[in-house]
């Protein structure tokens, strides 16, 4: 049987000859819109992640998987190759997303790197312990046009650097 490692690389191989993918957790995400704007520009595939129907454009790819915990971020991990890119907000996804080899991008226009992601998963925990015992915490603030063009502006550079480590 492979080792992890092997498999690890003939997936970077397969992924070098293959042209990039946006993955989009679609459940609540506000910037579908700007990711198919940036994939066409950049000629990227981009393939729509959910559990219940999403009206998408022709050139876009919607997947549908099973209502239940996880059934997308699964779905969404197994597909992936290193240097494909995640867009979703669930910080389990993402910190799965890096560890495959991908990058992952918050749709305020954060992304998730390996030196952020332990305090972000850190924060997860805590703020969910708070909200079982009873105690109140405070959601994300109101989606803005500011968090919309960051986003276009960090998926952008995001997507050219993935282009770059794949030699596209």
């Amino acid at each position: 049987m492979p080792s992890d490692a092997s498999q690890q690389g003939d997936r970077g191989i397969e992924a070098a000859k293959t042209p990039l993918l946006i993955f989009v957790d679609a459940d609540a995400c506000p910037v579908k819109e700007e990711v198919y704007k940036v994939a066409r520009r950049h000629g990227c595939g981009v393939r729509v992640v959910s559990n219940s129907f999403i009206r998408t454009p022709a050139d876009v790819q919607l997947v549908f998987v099973e209502a239940g915990p996880d059934v997308a971020d699964d779905w969404i991990v197994e597909h992936m190759r290193p240097a494909d890119i995640v867009i979703t907000n669930d910080v389990p996804l993402a910190a799965r997303t890096l560890k495959a080899g991908s990058m992952a991008l918050g749709a305020t226009g954060k992304p998730f790197t390996a030196s952020s992601i332990g305090a972000a998963l850190a924060h997860r925990d805590l703020s969910e312990h708070l909200r079982s015992i009873g105690q109140m915490t405070s959601g994300p603030g109101a989606f803005s046009q500011a968090d919309r063009s960051r986003f276009l502006s960090a998926l952008d550079t995001m997507v050219t650097k993935a282009k770059a480590l794949r030699g596209v």
